[in-house]
């Protein structure tokens, strides 16, 4: 079922704040998809997901191959019957910043502070679409 990513039911919402790892689709430079277990923090309000990573990944190193556009990208997590995907356009952001305030988000949403990392990235997804049956 669609949901309007910018304004989702209250129960879409509250399932993106529980404790669920989720999967994060990037292409490929040669097209193919590329699936990897990630963490993921959801703001509607601004429109954006987001995950934090190393900058040496393969995730980050498919972003950045789509070029200056932007990736076409997927999150998605699943628990029992409930599902939730969000798709949207993929950037890397490595502003101090920024990345503070992702590490912030995850902490809230997982319970724990990641430890520090001088390589650690933010794929900052510009939301399109969300589906799901939450």
């Amino acid at each position: 079922m669609a949901t309007d990513p910018r304004n989702p039911s209250d129960s879409y919402l509250s399932f993106w704040r529980e404790y669920h790892m989720c999967t994060l689709t990037t292409p490929r430079p040669d097209g193919t998809p590329h699936v990897v277990a990630v963490g993921v923090t959801y703001d509607p309000e601004g429109g954006y997901a987001r995950v934090i990573t190393n900058k040496h990944s393969r995730k980050v190193a498919n972003v950045l191959a789509a070029g200056a556009d932007g990736a076409r990208v997927a999150v998605c997590q699943v628990d029992k019957g409930r599902w939730a995907t969000l798709e949207g356009v993929a950037r890397i952001r490595t502003e101090p910043e920024v990345v503070a305030d992702a590490v912030d988000r995850y902490a809230t949403r997982y319970g724990r502070t990641p430890t520090p990392n001088p390589d650690r990235v933010v794929i900052e997804i510009a939301l399109t679409r969300a589906m799901g049956r939450a």
